[in-house]
């Protein structure tokens, strides 16, 4: 759900290289915590995985093995902070599915990162951050609404 006044608040970050995105994926890891929830919008190739990918690993601290849950539509990963949710919901024909897969319960103690967050519905949390990757030239840009305001500004500033 995007609200008129984010929307006139966007920070544009631009994301060149794969590994901009990549190092972007890093630093939101740096700062989210428990209850942040991740909106990763944008066609199919725009890189959402690609930044998932880097936001768990670097969470987590390791290079892990991190699948696209476009089957499983869930992933869980935990460590001493907690757990890191990863959804793809792009298979969902319905918003009300969000509930069997327990997002309902992530969104309120977990870090979740959700792929296709269009399939929520009027599920997403009121406080999401919409991360939206847009293809520019040969690289792309990551549009971000939305989400706790210091976590904006820290994204702003590094």
């Amino acid at each position: 759900m995007k609200h008129p006044k984010a929307a006139l608040s966007a920070l544009i970050l631009p994301l060149p290289t794969e590994a901009d995105t990549t190092a972007l994926g890093a630093r939101l890891a740096s700062l989210a915590r428990a209850g942040d929830c991740f909106l990763l919008e944008g066609p199919i190739g725009a890189g959402k995985s690609h930044l998932a990918r880097a936001f768990i690993r670097a969470r987590l601290g390791r290079d892990e093995d991190v699948p696209s849950p476009t089957f499983t539509l869930v992933q869980v990963y935990g460590n001493r902070d907690g757990e890191i949710w990863h959804a793809d919901l792009y298979r969902l024909t319905h918003p009300d599915e969000v509930w069997e897969l327990g997002l309902d319960d992530a969104f309120q103690s977990a870090i979740t990162l959700v792929e296709w967050p269009d399939r929520l519905g009027g599920h997403a949390p009121q406080d999401a951050l919409h991360l939206r990757l847009e293809a520019v030239g040969d690289g792309r840009r990551a549009v971000i609404t939305g989400g706790r305001s210091d976590l904006r500004k820290a994204l702003g500033d590094g």
